[in-house]
């Protein structure tokens, strides 16, 4: 079997057959698996303890997503890991015990595993969070980055070096700063010699910024066609529900549905 990279397609939301997998895979899965998963413990807890269970049982949904397309190959950042390993144990047990179906898929890491909050550097950016000063988002435009930056989180020694478990808030900026602009991080501090934290914070903005803006130009653009979009879901759609169907016929098929 060739390389199957799992990847986003528009117009997934309207094709059925992810939840109905879902659902079958949720049968497959321990609830005490779920309650493991650090995003329910957190969100359950910012919600006194009344998490909704489509909040509880979303990694079976996102397994689902990813086996639909029987995908080989998953990119994924340091805190979806988790989340990839219940998908690669739903495929092997749903194999065991209907046969040899879906491929165990592997896991590509980003080489930027983890991008943590501006406004603490112990949690992972989240566009969830509800300090607004927290994430950057690809639509912010400059001058909101740019203040973002500057109330980033970092300490009191004006020296940018890199040691995440002593300085995660500098650190942070280096790693956004490294991911950014494609350096190690031992050139972005290299490069840093000299440079206050304070100064640095503009220095890593304007890199961002400079980043963003094509895309974000195009996102505007985009945003004023809704003509455009529309096609696009549609045919996003169109293509999903052609790979998908196919696949949840015989999953139906093996689980004695049919």
């Amino acid at each position: 079997m060739g390389k199957h990279i799992f990847h986003f397609i528009p117009g997934l939301f309207q094709v059925p057959e992810h939840a109905e997998l879902g659902w079958i895979l949720g049968c497959l899965t321990s609830i005490p698996r779920l309650q493991h998963f650090p995003q329910w413990k957190v969100k359950n807890t910012s919600q006194m303890n009344e998490g909704t269970a489509g909040l509880f049982t979303y990694p079976v949904l996102q397994a689902a997503d990813i086996l639909l397309y029987k995908s080989t190959h998953v990119p994924v950042g340091e805190d979806q890991v988790l989340h990839l390993e219940l998908t690669q144990d739903l495929a092997r047990r749903f194999n065991k015990k209907y046969g040899d179906f879906f491929p165990v898929p592997k896991t590509i890491l980003t080489e930027t595993k983890k991008v943590r909050s501006l406004r603490d550097p112990t949690a992972k950016m989240s566009k969830s969070d509800p300090q607004k000063w927290a994430t950057v988002s690809v639509t912010d435009c400059p001058e909101e980055i740019l203040l973002k930056f500057r109330k980033a989180i970092t300490d009191f020694t004006s020296e940018v070096t890199y040691d995440p478990d002593r300085r995660p808030g500098v650190s942070n900026l280096i790693t956004i700063h490294s991911a950014i602009t494609g350096l190690s991080t031992e050139e972005v501090v290299r490069q840093s010699t000299g440079v206050d934290t304070a100064h640095y914070k503009t220095v890593v903005a304007e890199a961002v910024i400079e980043k963003l803006a094509p895309i974000r130009s195009e996102f505007e653009k985009l945003r004023e066609d809704g003509a455009y979009l529309e096609k696009v879901l549609q045919a996003g759609a169109e293509m999903a529900k052609t790979l998908a169907a196919p696949v949840y016929q015989e999953v139906k098929r093996l689980v004695g549905f049919h």
